[in-house]
């Protein structure tokens, strides 16, 4: 099997056709990813050594906006709180700490944490949902052809 980090970025680039074609009815044309590892956990370590990938579409040496950052912040809410960021903001704003981005933009998938920040936030949270999604049907089709393939491999 792949490392999740090898799928990640396999899923950026099958889902990047599709991104590029939201691009013709989004606000701008840039965008910055950032994937949590599935595998830490936020008490496991800190927020830092546990993003996995970061992506950027466009060029970052032009934006007017701290996009990176901003995704950043986005992912680190949902990690935290193991749920979308737009659930704190809609649902529970009493859990925003000091230095929250108010713009939601992320998604979650079980263990998968997603965020994006450049487009309308509704089209981050798509973009990011569209790639979790991807990284769990693509990590599923190697777990299942792995397990064919090696009816014998007892670990990962």
């Amino acid at each position: 099997m792949r490392s999740t980090k090898a799928i990640v970025l396999d899923a950026i680039e099958l889902t990047k056709p599709s991104i590029e074609r939201l691009f013709e009815r989004t606000n701008r044309k840039e965008l910055h990813i950032v994937v949590m590892d599935p595998t830490v956990k936020p008490w496991e370590a800190p927020f830092e050594e546990a993003v996995l990938v970061e992506a950027s579409l466009g060029n970052p040496s032009e934006w007017t906006i701290p996009f990176d950052e901003l995704a950043k912040k986005k992912a680190q809410q949902a990690w935290r709180q193991s749920g979308p960021n737009i659930q704190m903001q809609t649902q529970h704003p009493s859990s925003l700490r000091e230095g929250d981005v108010l713009f939601y933009g992320s998604f979650v998938y079980g263990d998968i944490v997603v965020a994006c920040s450049g487009v309308e936030q509704w089209y981050d949270m798509l973009i990011s949902g569209w790639i979790a999604l991807a990284i769990e049907q693509i990590t599923m089709s190697e777990y299942q052809n792995t397990k064919i393939n090696n009816p014998t491999q007892q670990t990962r």
